[in-house]
């Protein structure tokens, strides 16, 4: 015998709603996917983490817990606009194009580093020079400078640039003009600095060194570390900060009191 249907039972839920249930469901998940996958930016993160800890003094091993002045300098960053970020893109994008153009992809190229203090363009003074020359011959790389010009001209104004000169450990030929690696190698960062200011590059804004032989990147045991260390860097690094030019002040005139 059938068994009679209770009539206190509430009657089935239609098809209909049980679909759109499972979409809400389906929604839910996807949203809780994309914010799990969601990503901070991981230069400002470790920016603010090296700040922190340079703040606190913490190390590695807990070696230190007096809170310096010196070391509140070096963990501070440089001031990292979203404009800067982008000039820096579009100077690695300048290198790429470049070395594209002069079809340098099997010798030494253009390359951006980070720094310490900024950030570091290499260029190979194959690129630019002839052996024992500091005269840019090079139309490509000239091009690559005006770029670069033009792209330093729109970086704030606390960004300098500091254009260095560097050789290996092979003296100048004696039919040279230059008597030492110390002369070919300001020359060329000269040279380059010339470039620049004639492209628009404030004067106040950059400065020249020379330094021979005597930071090599590379052993100049061998052919290709040689290629290595003969090079021109441009140096993009921030001023000093007021309170940093106090504490050297400070330092200074302890000394002299002694």
């Amino acid at each position: 015998m059938a068994k009679d249907k209770c009539p206190e039972c509430p009657e089935c839920m239609p098809e209909w709603l049980a679909a759109f249930g499972d979409l809400m469901s389906l929604l839910l998940c996807f949203f809780v996917l994309l914010l799990s996958m969601a990503t901070m930016d991981a230069k400002k993160v470790s920016e603010a983490i090296g700040s922190l800890s340079g703040a606190m003094s913490v190390l590695d091993g807990s070696t230190q817990t007096e809170v310096s002045m010196e070391r509140r300098l070096k963990a501070t960053p440089i001031d990292s606009q979203p404009e800067t970020s982008e000039m820096v893109n579009r100077i690695t994008q300048a290198s790429i194009d470049a070395n594209e153009m002069m079809e340098k992809g099997h010798g030494p190229t253009i390359s951006v580093e980070e720094a310490v203090e900024g950030f570091v363009i290499e260029l190979p003074a194959s690129l630019l020079f002839k052996p024992d020359s500091a005269t840019i011959d090079n139309e490509d790389a000239l091009l690559f400078l005006k770029r670069i010009a033009l792209i330093i001209d729109e970086l704030p104004n606390n960004l300098r640039v500091d254009v260095q000169g560097h050789t290996d450990n092979v003296p100048p030929s004696k039919d040279s003009p230059y008597k030492d690696n110390w002369e070919l190698s300001s020359a060329r960062a000269i040279s380059v600095l010339h470039e620049l200011v004639l492209d628009g590059v404030d004067a106040s804004r950059i400065v020249a060194t020379g330094c021979g032989e005597y930071q090599p990147k590379a052993t100049n045991a061998t052919k290709s570390g040689r290629a290595k260390n003969r090079r021109v860097e441009l140096h993009f690094m921030g001023t000093k900060s007021e309170e940093e030019s106090k504490v050297k002040q400070s330092i200074l005139d302890k000394v002299s009191a002694k």
